[in-house]
């Protein structure tokens, strides 16, 4: 039996598992720098709109956000599917 069911299985199903195995959760790490990415790319928007209205923005939360922005977008990037 356990022959036989190496050959049945579907080649696509082996190649989603081969590729599931490495690189383990990967739809749950995109996910969270995605919100992450996002997170930080709406507060550097709400900053900015505060800034042209002329409310105080500390340069410190600034950096943070900026921060936030370039540091999830890389990791999405590195963490894309480079085999499509």
């Amino acid at each position: 039996m356990g022959q036989n069911s190496r050959k049945s299985l579907d080649p696509d199903l082996k190649e989603r598992l081969l590729r599931e195995s490495r690189t383990p959760w990967r739809g749950l790490r995109r996910l969270l720098w995605l919100a992450f990415f996002a997170s930080g790319g709406l507060g550097l928007f709400v900053m900015g709109f505060r800034g042209s209205a002329g409310g105080d923005v500390v340069l410190s939360d600034l950096g943070i956000q900026i921060g936030a922005v370039v540091l999830f977008g890389s990791l999405l990037w590195f963490d894309r599917d480079r085999g499509v």
